[in-house]
Formats: C-alpha cells, structure tokens, sequence
C-alpha cells in the first residue's frame, strides 16, 4: 500500500497496520514492514535438570548463554507463538524433539476461540445467587450462576452466546471479563437478586465488600460427624447451622450411637433423616450461609416434657465463625451465656478444618474446529489421536482435562498457565495458548506437516523474542506421558 501498511491475517479483523503501530489487539505490530508477533514466545523448561530451585514461574536469574540445552527440559508453548488464522495454513510451530530417545513433535498455536468461556468455582458459604441468575461485568450479562457445590457456589461465564450473540458491548464486556480472569487479574461481578463478589484466580473471593477466609468443613451433618466426639460430655445439645442440611447430635446418628440423651429440641424446616434437617431458612450470607443473624429463630419451643432447665446448648455454623452458647432457664427460654472454653476449643477445632477460601477459574475451549487444520490435513484424526491418547494437550504446558464425547472439548486451571498467558481479538473472542504433542511417527500417521516439521534447536538459536521460564513443579511435564516417572 502506499502509505507501507500492512494488512495483518492473524485474526478475522484483518487490520492494516501502520509502519511502528498495532492492530486492534495490540498483539501484532508493524516492524520495519514486517508482521511481528509482538509479545515473547514462552519457553518452558525443567528447573530440576539445571539443579535450580524449583520455584514455580520465576524468571531466569540469568539470560541464556547460547549453550544448547538438552530437548527433553525444554517445552516450546503457544504463548506468543502467533495464530495461522485461517487454519488451513500448518501451525506456527511444529517442532520436533528427542525425549528419552524417542522423537517428539509438538505443534502450538494461540488459538481463537469464540466458543469459550469460564468455569468459576467460589468457596463460600454464602449465597451469591439463585440458580440461572445473570451474572453481569461492567452492567453486561456475561454469565449465568449454576448450581451450587459443596462449601462453593459456581458460576459458568463466556460461551458464543454472549461473546457474539447479543449486544456489541455484551460481547466487548464478556469477553474482557473472561481476559482478565484467565490472565490472574481480578474481576468484579454482580448477580441479578444477589450480590456483587471480587474474584480472581487463586485469591480469597470478596463478597459484597467482605473478604471470605474459609471454606465450610462440611454440611451441618458432617460437622456433627466430625466433631461429636469431642462435643460429648461438654454440652446437652448441639446445632450446626447450615444453608443445606442442619445437623442436631441428639437425633443424629453418631449422637445416638455416643449415648446423647433426648433433649426436646424442635427445628424449624424440614427432617430428612434423623438429625438432619433442610431449609431451616433462607439462603443468604449470614449463618452458614443462611439469612439469619439471630440462630434461636429456627428453633421452636422445646418440649417441656423433656428438656430441663439449665440444658446446656451450641450453636454454631459450618466454618466456625458464627457460634453462641445457651442454656435454659426455669420456663425452659434459652439464656445466652459466654461460650466455655471446652467449647471454645471445639468450635476452633471447627475453623482449624476449613480449607482457605479461592476462587478457581477453569478455562474451557473447544478445539474441534478448525484449529485441527493447523495441524494435519485430515482433521478428524487428530481427534481420534487425541481419544486414543496418543496426542497429549496442553495449555501453555499446563496439563487439561479432556471431556468425554465428541470434539476435543478441554478445560484447564489458569493458576497453572505461565502469566498473562491469554490474549484476544476485536471479533471478539479470547486468544489461548494450546499444544499437541505426540511421537513424531504417529504425527505422520494422521497427516501432519512433516514439512513444517522443525528441530527445537533451530529457534533455540533464534531466541531474541523469547522469554524463558521455569516450569511449574506440580504440573506433569508435557514431553513425557501422564504418570511418568520424571
């Protein structure tokens, strides 16, 4: 073009971008003339094979020195790697190596993926929202919560729907929020009916302005499972408060099986099984995730043929941090008194068992489109490779789940993907890291681009662009097969 633009055919925008300026997704520029891939290629590599401290994603202390490492502790990922948009074109990279004396290949490519989104899992207790709600960033309906699990509520965020089939701003704010979250920075969120919660990958969630600190230790019948024993002798009764089942030791069975005498105890909601009791309130962000401050408001009068005055009563909530103690007066009224320390100790003991509260962000993308043609001439197989688990997949090195059924539809934790590891494009859609690896013979077999097929050592030496990291130590290395020893 006249004025030296170039026209970038990364993505589906297409953009003509100036001498020394970027496209629209500030992730190609125009170098001198040149398309250029603007941010480094992440190299993985083995601490353990160095004799460095295994530290997870720290920087090299030191630069490479241009001496050729072994193939097998270095790992090429597909961030920075660029896309081939459109996929008929081979991948970025396809580069070969020598593992344990095995030829590998290995094709990365950052793949764009309009059909994608979010899996949230947030340890609380308290209630964010009814099932099916919208989940809204920046005003836009992004999401939807889903139901709850466990000590966590969860959310599912992204899918085509809202990147690209609603508003122009619902798929600009969709897509932004789901950016962020993959990329480990925190992101604010409002559920239609519920409440507003900070979230951000491997971070305590921070609920209408409160930060949580602990998941709970279990449903209020479990809690009494757990703790019964150290209840027994200490106190007449106990009730666990808990949004999905409240647990009363005298009617449960490890009550029974201690010898908890009957104590005429009457909860509010509805039994289930002996000592276990549903909705005894509404769910919300107070005791154990209910709505209620005042615990005595889920229970009725006792029944005066059976409890006695002076009756000794715990109440408390399945992460320990709501308790009060009572005992009975003379026409049998609960008098709330200071908590004893026998007590005091057991409901610490509750609050000791709780896991630390994060917020977990799965990415989930499907890669049985066209980004298979990136990789061999008859897509399908790759598939098929892939189910036979001849073909290992990655995101950024980090390893994924591959869902049952059809396509090769995969999640992965972004807590252990290297750093600002997702980009995106204007379409929009999200831009994420993905590697196929498998023996270089198989590759052949499915019909790969031998070649494009390169040795690693070929952009070793070409490593201006390049950033170089460690790779975590937790994660399986992705040149070896899942279990391996290492």
């Amino acid at each position: 073009m006249a004025d030296d633009a170039i026209r970038c055919d990364a993505c589906p925008v297409l953009c003509y971008i100036k001498p020394g300026r970027t496209g629209s997704c500030d992730r190609y520029g125009n170098r001198d003339g040149q398309l250029v891939r603007l941010d480094p290629h992440v190299m993985l590599e083995q601490a353990r094979s160095r004799g460095e401290s295994l530290v997870p994603f720290l920087e090299k202390s030191r630069e490479w020195d241009g001496t050729l490492v072994r193939d097998e502790d270095t790992f090429v990922t597909a961030i920075g790697a660029g896309t081939t948009y459109p996929d008929y074109k081979p991948a970025p990279f396809i580069i070969s190596s020598e593992v344990a004396g095995i030829d590998m290949v290995t094709i990365v490519t950052e793949g764009i993926f309009s059909y994608c989104g979010v899996k949230l899992k947030i340890d609380t207790d308290r209630h964010l929202g009814a099932e099916c709600n919208t989940v809204r960033a920046q005003g836009e309906a992004v999401g939807h919560v889903t139901t709850g699990e466990y000590g966590s509520q969860m959310l599912s965020l992204g899918g085509v729907r809202h990147l690209t089939g609603g508003s122009r701003q619902e798929g600009t704010a969709t897509c932004d929020a789901l950016l962020n979250l993959c990329n480990g920075k925190a992101v604010e969120l409002e559920i239609d009916g519920g409440a507003k919660v900070v979230v951000q990958a491997d971070k305590p969630p921070i609920v209408d302005g409160m930060q949580e600190e602990r998941m709970r230790v279990g449903c209020g019948s479990a809690t009494i499972g757990m703790f019964a024993k150290q209840w027994f002798g200490k106190v007449d009764e106990v009730v666990v408060v808990d949004d999905h089942i409240t647990g009363v030791l005298s009617e449960h069975q490890a009550g029974k099986l201690l010898g908890v005498a009957e104590t005429g105890i009457k909860l509010l909601g509805r039994r289930s099984t002996p000592g276990r009791y549903f909705r005894v309130a509404e769910p919300g962000t107070s005791w154990g995730g209910t709505n209620i401050s005042d615990p005595l408001s889920i229970l009725a009068p006792f029944d005066p043929k059976v409890a006695k005055p002076g009756l000794r009563l715990l109440m408390v909530s399945t992460t320990g941090e709501q308790f009060a103690y009572f005992e009975l007066d003379e026409t049998l009224q609960p008098i709330e008194k200071d908590l004893p320390t026998p007590l005091r100790e057991s409901v610490q003991r509750i609050r000791e068992n709780c896991e630390p509260a994060l917020c977990t962000v799965l990415f989930m993308g499907g890669a049985g489109g066209s980004l298979r043609a990136g990789v061999t001439e008859n897509p399908v197989k790759l598939t098929h490779s892939v189910r036979e688990a001849l073909t290992r997949v990655t995101c950024g090195g980090a390893p994924v789940y591959v869902w049952p059924g059809g396509g090769i539809t995969i999640m992965a934790d972004v807590s252990r993907m290297p750093a600002n590891a997702f980009g995106y494009v204007p379409t929009p859609a999200l831009v994420a890291p993905i590697e196929f690896t498998l023996k270089l013979s198989n590759y052949k077999t499915l019909g790969g681009y031998m070649d494009h097929v390169r040795p690693l050592r070929s952009i070793q030496r070409d490593n201006e662009a390049q950033r170089r990291v460690t790779s975590r130590v937790d994660n399986p290395w992705p040149l070896r097969k899942t279990g391996a020893e290492e």
